[in-house]
């Protein structure tokens, strides 16, 4: 019955956004639609709404994007470091959690991940 997911989220400038998230992170446009745009991101949508009501961004938001591999997680460590994009750390195994991965924000400084879930040892 449910064909996908599409998680919204306003941002502070859309055009900013969209740019960051298509040349940054590497995600495609899935569907325009006037002030809010929802990406691919594969499995699943992003949805970023510019909203002209003075609502606020949301806050304790963390969007995780899974990888095939732990290897593919520390290339996508080693792409962000080359386009200059200031990451929380290199890829590391979470202490609490079967997670390989690393942080860095978006221009609005929602928390994003490239991660790995691993197997427990």
């Amino acid at each position: 019955m449910i064909e996908s997911s599409i998680t919204f989220l306003p941002v502070s400038n859309l055009k900013e956004t969209v740019r960051f998230y298509t040349e940054v992170v590497g995600l495609t446009v899935w569907k325009e639609m006037g002030s809010c745009i929802i990406l691919s991101c594969n499995k699943g949508y992003w949805g970023f709404c510019q909203y002209d009501d003075g609502r606020p961004l949301a806050s304790g938001v963390c969007m995780s994007l899974n990888c095939e591999n732990t290897q593919q997680v520390d290339q996508e460590y080693q792409r962000l470091q080359s386009l200059g994009i200031k990451t929380q750390g290199a890829p590391a195994r979470h202490p609490n959690f079967p997670v390989y991965s690393f942080f860095f924000a978006d221009p609005d400084g929602y928390l994003l991940e490239f991660q790995k879930i691993v197997d427990e040892e």
